[in-house]
């Protein structure tokens, strides 16, 4: 039987073993791709992957469970094993990793009692329920059944949200329970307050560090928690930043490969790594997270390139050679291999075929009606676009109107003129608005343009997206409202009407051939802000504000002969024409910015 232990050293079947890691998350890399994916991990001279797994893509609905597609960890598991690597799990409730709600499904926001990463019974409740169904899925993977899995985190920097050790030590004592047999860990950051705040180290459980540059110093501090604790355990840097996520409106993030180079060897010659991220894939759908400056919200992008040691789309950089080099370097006697590589294709320009208002193809999505405005999650739609419409008796001069507390972003329409942009921040502002008819339809599309991912705003009530309060008209509420739930699933099944140019938001759609599938990217520059929907799957946002410029579109939802794409463009920007590169473009932007 397989065994693997924490001592002084990690140990593998009785015998010291270095824990050489990359963090691949499945779910933001289609499944065609996680082969060579692997692969390329093994070929630098990695010996185990790592690898979030997100509670909202495997419970989207309270109950009801997911393991397919993208969402296939066991899949991925199975791939791991089949290429000869070791796996570490992180099944913990939070994840953070840049994903919409750090991984909570948006559901527990409809419990207003409920508190998120704590040990009050609701929200352990809610865990135990998922793991129920989660675990029994992993538990034939560990290394002592035979499989592959040698270690499962416990909670996911905890020490820098709360040291509630209740709540720790629950989880813990779940997933024992629930049969998990292998080692388990805590990771956080590298200084004392935070270590303590959310280690098990009472319970001997290990704790690893996060931190991307200063090695000795980060692992100076690790060794002296141990020691204060007296325990004697190996160091291992869980999650080591080789790159940075990126934003709207910001320059893309890039770090230097020698940088990387000398940092790879300072950690290996000391301790354990996990190159977070070795690929970083793609935020497909709604999943983007979004982190805070100066109390605002700044929604990130679509791709989670990363700079990482892959690019988004599997490619190795210098930076992949550089840690190769440091690798070899220290760990002369691990087996390194030539990466393999992909060509992409530009396949040229794609003509619009037909384009239809929202206002046109209202009728076409789910409608609920309500005496006052439901949230998002209240509506069993908890991402992406809603339509809230209400009615205003006239004819009135301009009267002063407000958007009462909304999240995200608020387009607001009068009689189906466009009448400006708000962002949540932002709704304090009156508005002076006239009603001319004696009935005057008022729209407000809504956007929750991704649940924060990290610190104390996962508590906040901002979270909860869509129109919470209401809209004044002078100083009362507007009642009788209904919500529209613009699901992109229903994009390629809808009726289409023609509809004049003009600057309400619209349905694009683009038909095209292509002899033979290849990795490509659309190019979005020419239009303003939305959602792309290639045959039925959801690539993502985009938005022309920039860094990015593009989509990345992996090989495999391309199909031979024709295709569809729709885009959901909400600026009123209309593109006769779009274009499938063969590589990536940016939209050059200025130094950092508080306006995001």
């Amino acid at each position: 039987m397989q065994s693997f232990d924490v001592k002084e050293e990690f140990r593998l079947n009785g015998q010291a073993v270095k824990l050489i890691s990359g963090a691949v998350h499945y779910f933001r890399i289609v499944p065609a791709e996680w082969r060579r994916t692997l692969y390329n991990l093994k070929a630098l001279g990695c010996n185990t992957v790592e690898t979030y797994i997100p509670w909202n893509l495997h419970e989207p609905q309270e109950g009801s469970f997911y393991f397919e597609g993208l969402a296939d960890v066991e899949r991925f598991i199975q791939t791991a094993a089949e290429l000869e690597l070791l796996v570490i799990l992180r099944p913990t409730p939070y994840i953070c990793a840049e994903w919409e709600f750090g991984g909570l499904p948006a559901w527990l926001l409809n419990d207003s009692g409920l508190r998120v990463r704590s040990s009050s019974a609701q929200f352990m409740e809610k865990v135990t329920n998922y793991y129920k169904a989660l675990l029994p899925r992993l538990l034939p993977y560990q290394i002592d059944q035979g499989g592959p899995v040698i270690m499962m985190q416990v909670e996911n920097e905890y020490g820098s949200f709360g040291n509630d050790k209740a709540y720790l030590k629950a989880l813990a004592d779940l997933m024992r329970q629930l049969g998990v047999t292998v080692p388990l860990f805590t990771s956080d950051g590298d200084w004392q307050e935070v270590l303590e705040s959310g280690s098990l180290i009472e319970a001997d459980i290990l704790a690893t560090a996060n931190f991307g540059s200063g090695t000795d110093e980060s692992f100076d501090e690790l060794a002296a928690f141990f020691e204060r604790h007296d325990k004697k355990w190996p160091l291992m840097c869980m999650e080591f930043w080789d790159g940075w996520f990126n934003r709207y409106h910001d320059p893309i993030i890039r770090r230097d490969p020698a940088e990387i180079e000398h940092e790879v060897e300072r950690l290996l010659k000391r301790g354990s790594l996990n190159f977070y991220m070795f690929q970083g894939g793609t935020n497909f759908g709604f999943m983007n997270g979004c982190s805070v400056r100066n109390e605002r919200d700044l929604p990130q992008i679509t791709s989670y390139d990363y700079d990482a040691l892959l690019t988004e789309w599997g490619a190795p950089t210098e930076k992949y050679f550089a840690a190769q080099r440091a690798i070899g370097k220290v760990c002369p006697e691990v087996q390194q291999m030539e990466p393999k590589t992909k060509e992409t294709c530009g396949f040229g320009e794609i003509r619009l075929a037909r384009s239809m208002s929202l206002f046109d193809a209202l009728d076409q999505f789910e409608k609920k009606t309500n005496t006052y405005p439901l949230t998002m999650e209240e509506c069993g739609h908890p991402y992406g676009y809603m339509l809230y419409r209400t009615t205003v008796a006239g004819p009135k001069p301009a009267l002063k109107c407000k958007i009462v507390e909304a999240s995200d972003r608020v387009q607001l329409y009068r009689n189906a003129e466009y009448l400006g942009a708000k962002y949540q921040e932002e709704l304090q502002d009156t508005l002076q608005i006239a009603f001319p008819q004696a009935d005057n339809t008022v729209d407000l599309l809504i956007e929750n343009m991704g649940r924060v991912n990290y610190g104390e705003k996962l508590l906040a009530h901002s979270q909860r997206k869509g129109l919470r309060s209401g809209f004044k008209v002078d100083i009362h509420f507007e009642a009788d409202w209904e919500m529209f739930l613009i699901d992109p699933a229903r994009f390629s099944r809808l009726v289409w009407a023609e509809s004049e140019a003009s600057g309400s938001p619209h349905f694009h759609e683009y038909v095209f051939e292509i002899d033979t599938p290849a990795d490509t990217f659309l190019d979005i520059r020419p239009l303003g802000k939305g959602i792309a929907v290639l045959n039925d799957f959801h690539l993502g946002r985009y938005w022309t504000v920039g860094p990015q410029g593009y989509l990345y579109i992996p090989e495999t939802l391309l199909k031979s002969g024709e295709n569809r794409l729709i885009i959901f463009e909400t600026e009123g920007q209309m593109a006769e024409r779009l274009e499938l590169l063969a590589a990536p473009v940016y939209i050059e932007v200025g130094e950092e910015q508080d306006n995001a």
